[in-house]
């Protein structure tokens, strides 16, 4: 029996997908590439994606030109309202009576999941950009979903080896009570307690909590060195802000376990001074970077988040997936995507694994003291890179439905 291997197969698999495809007629459905983007437009989550994020999609769309081989593009943007029954509702609606090609969920973790399943119903392709459970790449993985730049597993790994490392082995978490904060603490603590380290105690605050003090008071009672806030966009901005108020900073290391640029610009330097943040890309990472950001502010006047540059990069590689290929089919669009690395300012040669996750590099930053700050949005310095292989671990430890079926 003649062995192929796995390179080969997806080769194989690419070769006979497009023959198909062309026998088929498959071509472009409509003669147009639809693409949705269902994210926090209004709410806790819309500064670090919202309308900056559909912003960075348009810049993508603009950038191939408005059109794949002369099939024009149209891109179809709303409010998650962060519901898991809105996004679900939306998604289904623009699946069935739009023809909705491309499904990108924004931020919120539960919404997302909740898309995910309806694309994944519908044989759609869906990515989230924004979105950070686990769970995408784990027990909810599906044959048409990317997770595509970072998880709750990955900025654990990133941050909390690191602060351990640096001493702080006492923790309390401030976590936000839904799917993503669960999975967020659950991974961080999982990594200080091989690392060494004690979790004293947590508390869970509902989502779009706007006073933080008596969680603070459980925080500074517990006698933890580590303030982990396990929280995201305004949740973690107003938890920060309080712990700064009631004087906690000045005993304990707040961890802004998913904070943003855009969190630091908010809150200033003074308060986040020293704080270590995990992220799958920044503005200044290098001269790419930087010239998409400068483009970015000159439209947004603001520099964009990780979530905001992944929403380009995924548009942008779906669009080239469907230029190669002559077809907006998902399962050969997919098939190409898995075959082909993303090689571009956000990812460099960063493959798309058969869980669905982007294996992209993380880095490890620290905010600066304000007098190291060489000038507006100079915040961050550089600790360490994380690289994907440790972020994420073996594909062997996925616990993807979708690959043990298919062993």
């Amino acid at each position: 029996m003649t062995r192929i291997n796995h390179r080969q197969g997806i080769t194989l698999g690419i070769l006979l997908g497009l023959a198909a495809a062309q026998a088929s007629g498959a071509g472009i459905s409509d003669d147009v590439i639809r693409i949705g983007f269902i994210t926090d437009m209004s709410g806790v989550y819309a500064d670090g994606d919202g309308p900056g994020g559909a912003e960075a999609i348009r810049m993508a769309i603009a950038d191939a030109g408005g059109a794949v081989d002369g099939k024009r593009i149209e891109l179809l943007v709303a409010d998650s309202l962060n519901k898991p029954d809105v996004s679900a509702a939306l998604a289904r609606d623009w699946f069935d009576n739009k023809k909705l090609d491309l499904l990108i969920g924004g931020t919120n973790s539960a919404a997302s999941l909740a898309m995910s399943a309806v694309a994944a119903e519908k044989k759609k392709l869906f990515i989230t950009s924004g979105a950070g459970a686990s769970a995408f790449t784990n027990e909810k993985c599906t044959p048409y979903s990317i997770q595509y730049t970072y998880s709750t597993q990955g900025l654990a790994r990133g941050t909390g080896s690191a602060v351990v490392a640096k001493g702080g082995r006492k923790w309390f978490f401030v976590t936000t009570d839904y799917t993503f904060g669960h999975e967020l603490e659950h991974d961080t603590a999982a990594v200080v307690q091989k690392e060494g380290g004690q979790v004293l105690g947590n508390v869970n605050t509902p989502l779009g909590t706007s006073d933080f003090s008596s969680f603070m008071l459980q925080a500074q009672a517990s006698g933890a060195k580590v303030l982990a806030l396990a929280n995201a966009g305004a949740d973690l901005v107003n938890s920060l802000k309080a712990a700064v108020d009631f004087g906690l900073t000045r005993t304990m290391t707040p961890v802004g376990l998913t904070a943003t640029l855009n969190d630091i610009h908010s809150l200033g330097m003074e308060a986040t001074q020293g704080m270590y943040l995990t992220v799958p890309w920044y503005w200044n990472k290098d001269k790419p970077s930087e010239d998409w950001s400068r483009r970015f502010f000159a439209k947004i006047g603001r520099m964009p988040t990780y979530g905001q540059a992944g929403d380009y990069s995924a548009t942008a590689s779906y669009l080239k997936a469907v230029h190669r290929t002559g077809t907006d089919q998902a399962e050969i669009v997919m098939t190409w995507l898995k075959a082909h690395p993303v090689n571009d300012f956000f990812a460099r040669n960063a493959a798309i694994r058969a869980d669905g996750r982007l294996m992209n590099d993380l880095t490890l930053l620290q905010v600066k003291h304000p007098a190291e700050s060489k000038g507006p949005w100079d915040y961050h310095k550089v600790v360490a890179t994380i690289p994907a292989k440790v972020a994420y671990g073996p594909l062997s430890e996925s616990r993807c439905p979708y690959l043990k079926s298919k062993s």
